[in-house]
């Protein structure tokens, strides 16, 4: 079986290394030994648990000086030029190079009769004179070039060995999604994911945007807060900075920035259930209102957050917050089955119960109005048993 020495040269959570990430994990889910040289931290090593991977890791980091970030970039190629030569003697060996920084290794690779392979992201050829001259250095060194777009491919002189696979989307992303196009267009979102440099067009999105004010934009960037200030002052962009996102370091500082409210809102929510509120409940109806009352005006109000929370809350700091709802409800109903043997328990499912059929009511329910009927439908069921379905 080959073996893989790839190189990135910036490993941080954007497009390419997270493209990079899937298919890294593909080959190494067949066996594929994989030797990995790229920066330290960022969403690649993520792979770090897999036996069949080593990871040679070097600083790099960009700078505002433009000279510096090219001094940098000058040192890492040097270095993983000689670092190349440690698998000169190693048989069936293909160095695979991630975007066209890496044109060091990828000499290397050539001169020692290695198979090179470029899995080409960019597009050189509206991003200036030195992404040129990596294009053209790419095109006399790979023995193949994989582009993610015909339209990408159409730029290159070289025709030969050339291969187009677009990227795809992760199965842990997809595995998740809800198809509804009908929503999904009365939703009247349009998203936009890049970053602020202009061969990304954020200009022209942000013109639709001015110009389709029935339509809500919302431009999600790889870039710091203080880039994006910079870039709405010199580009004189009237557009409220709210609209204007920044990625985050790392997947638990976004998971919070998204949950924060959400798990605010649980949290105000037991604190005052157990200071009595909930408590002395005389009958079912009055149950079903205070439930109304204080759980479907926070599911309305936080429901992404809330979805978060309890399906993806394990090994977060709120991942205690969904059984705690869950033993808060089933609180409630336990005095109701005071006569029966194992009331406890079944308290517990019914509660369980309640709350997985929230959540999916949240994930397949758009408009207020539908979460707020199927909530009322649900707590009739749960507070008065399916009888109370019935169509009179």
């Amino acid at each position: 079986m080959k073996h893989i020495i790839c190189f990135h040269l910036f490993n941080d959570y954007s497009g390419s290394p997270k493209v990079l990430k899937m298919v890294l994990e593909g080959m190494l889910q067949k066996g594929y030994q994989i030797d990995l040289v790229s920066s330290k931290g960022g969403v690649l090593d993520e792979l770090l648990h897999y036996q069949n991977l080593r990871k040679h890791s070097y600083p790099y980091r960009f700078s505002t000086n433009g000279a510096v970030t090219m001094l940098r970039y000058c040192m890492v190629q040097l270095y993983t030029f000689f670092l190349s030569f440690r698998w000169l003697f190693r048989k069936n060996t293909v160095f695979y190079i991630n975007t066209l920084l890496p044109a060091g290794p990828a000499l290397a690779g050539r001169l020692m009769g290695k198979r090179v392979v470029y899995h080409y992201h960019e597009n050189a050829f509206v991003k200036g004179g030195f992404y040129k001259l990596l294009a053209g250095v790419m095109q006399k060194l790979a023995h193949k070039i994989i582009c993610v777009s015909a339209y990408q491919a159409s730029f290159l002189h070289r025709k030969v060995e050339v291969t187009v696979i677009p990227n795809a989307l992760p199965l842990e992303f997809t595995g998740r999604l809800i198809p509804n196009k009908e929503a999904a267009f009365e939703r009247k979102r349009i998203l936009m994911l890049g970053s602020l440099k202009l061969y990304k067009s954020p200009l022209e999105f942000i013109c639709l945007a001015q110009q389709l004010p029935q339509f809500a934009f919302e431009l999600i960037v790889n870039d710091t807060q203080e880039n994006i200030d910079l870039f709405i002052t010199e580009h004189k962009v009237n557009i409220s900075k709210s609209n204007l996102y920044h990625y985050f370091k790392n997947k638990e500082e976004l998971f919070y920035e998204l949950t924060d409210s959400a798990a605010e809102g649980l949290k105000n929510l037991i604190l005052r259930s157990r200071s009595g509120r909930f408590s002395n409940i005389a009958d079912s109806r009055e149950f079903q209102l205070l439930l109304q009352e204080e759980i479907l005006s926070l599911l309305l109000a936080e429901k992404y957050g809330l979805l978060l929370i309890m399906e993806q809350g394990k090994g977060t700091r709120y991942e205690h917050l969904r059984p705690t709802m869950v033993a808060l409800i089933a609180e409630q109903i336990e005095p109701l089955l005071a006569d029966e043997e194992n009331a406890l328990l079944l308290a517990q499912i019914m509660a369980d119960n309640l709350v997985g059929g929230i959540i999916q009511i949240l994930k397949n329910r758009v408009r207020p109005r539908e979460v707020r009927v199927c909530m009322n439908r649900l707590l009739d069921y749960h507070t008065k048993g399916i009888h109370a379905l019935r169509v009179e």
